[in-house]
């Protein structure tokens, strides 16, 4: 028998069981009367991040009472998936419908069997409800942010494409993944400076066209308010993105937070919003490097604006499996390995455990437990992803501040597609029926 630290033995003493949805009792007593609940994820093309956030969402939607469900998508691309998932008049009836034809790079991330599953279920759920009291389904990021970002980048290759791969570097700076923050915060523009006038007004010509067609009653005004709010800093938010670094991370960050803001609004003085989001938005910067070199987080954010005790964000960790990504931007998805985490990591101190395949922590205010405590590297992958550098996606992390719970699952599985991109995979890891 191999005898076990200190940390491992805190760990297996604070684990709880997440086999089937029952076992999420313990994470909903302690969101308890929690207006926002941020649920994350460690890659975003991983089946069992996105089957339990799922699970738990729908508990909180048909148990707790919770007003809409936030995604970290585009605002268009959602509003007809809301109007499908409220049964708005004149909308498609299966949200799954809408999802499929989602054909803009990177379509996996919400064009998947997991989503199309969650939204068809939400709109049964809706369709027994009075319209007043139907749960939303929305999206927060910066409007049309990634038709904005394949436009700078056709741009750049067809004028300028001695400067493509400085470009697609500074791409990286608005991808949430375990980038070192001093390289993400070094300013790198995404265009020449001699373009910037040029692209500036392609991209305001896109916002103009991406305006969503007006849908009657309420929605209509959403869409108005939203609209007018981002067409008031379309400018600003499109050279701050411009130019890089740190001011378009946060620029981002502040608008998911606001976007948040408006829908609370708009929901009256009751709502309560589930978010969607990558653990790198969702979970608080401060307790990560990131706070060293000046940049925000959406949790860090709602947790200043509403309170702590308001909040309750729950991140995701996963040890070793597979995953869909790209191998470099705008390339089509694969499905992809994800090696054991590096020694000396969360993901490795909570792998040295066989008895922990699935586990669930769920923290007290104040835990005394060192491995709480203690910065270890959590790993974060983005939309594109290269195994042979996984050791660079993993950031320092205090978890207990971070978070105020988190899932993990030993063995990862990759999400399925909508679309019909042939990928090779292995049998997918049996998940209980109660979150598929």
């Amino acid at each position: 028998m191999i005898d076990k630290t200190p940390d491992e033995t805190d760990v297996l003493g604070a684990a709880l069981p997440l086999e089937v949805e029952d076992d999420l009792g313990p994470l909903l007593d302690r969101i308890g009367g929690a207006r926002i609940v941020l649920l994350g994820e460690a890659g975003h093309g991983v089946h069992e991040f996105c089957a339990w956030r799922a699970a738990l969402t729908r508990r909180l939607v048909c148990e707790h009472g919770f007003s809409f469900v936030a995604v970290d998508g585009d605002w268009p691309d959602f509003r007809e998936v809301d109007r499908s998932v409220v049964g708005a008049p004149g909308a498609v009836s299966d949200p799954g419908d809408v999802l499929e034809g989602r054909r803009r790079w990177p379509s996996w991330l919400w064009a998947n069997a997991e989503t199309a599953r969650f939204c068809r279920r939400l709109r049964d759920h809706n369709l027994t409800l009075p319209p007043e009291r139907r749960v939303g389904f929305y999206g927060l990021d910066l409007y049309s942010m990634w038709d904005s970002l394949r436009t700078v980048l056709d741009h750049v290759a067809d004028h300028r494409p001695e400067r493509l791969e400085e470009t697609l570097a500074a791409y990286r700076c608005l991808e949430p993944a375990g980038r070192d923050p001093q390289e993400q915060a070094r300013r790198r523009a995404l265009v020449p400076e001699e373009c910037l006038e040029e692209v500036m007004a392609l991209l305001t010509r896109l916002r103009r066209a991406a305006v969503p067609r007006p849908a009657g009653g309420l929605a209509q005004e959403l869409d108005a308010w939203q609209s007018a709010e981002v067409a008031a800093g379309a400018e600003r938010h499109y050279r701050t993105m411009l130019g890089g670094g740190i001011g378009a991370w946060n620029a981002r960050s502040v608008h998911l937070a606001d976007t948040l803001d408006r829908l609370l609004d708009f929901h009256g003085p009751g709502a309560r919003a589930v978010v969607w989001a990558h653990n790198t938005h969702v979970g608080d910067g401060r307790a990560t490097p990131m706070a060293e070199h000046g940049m925000v987080t959406l949790g860090q954010l709602v947790r200043d604006r509403h309170g702590r005790d308001r909040v309750v964000a729950v991140g995701f960790a996963g040890g070793h499996g597979q995953i869909i990504a790209a191998p470099r931007w705008g390339a089509p998805m694969e499905v992809m390995p994800v090696p054991r985490p590096v020694p000396g990591s969360l993901e490795a101190l909570l792998a040295a455990d066989v008895e922990l395949d699935h586990a669930l922590f769920v923290f007290s205010d104040g835990p005394e437990q060192e491995w709480l405590n203690v910065p270890r590297g959590h790993r974060a992958i983005g939309v594109a992803y290269d195994p042979d550098r996984d050791r660079r996606r993993f950031v320092p992390t205090r978890l207990a501040e971070r978070y105020d719970a988190l899932c993990w699952f030993a063995r990862m599985s990759p999400l399925v597609p909508l679309h019909a991109e042939a990928v090779r995979r292995d049998e997918r890891e049996t998940v209980p029926s109660g979150v598929v």
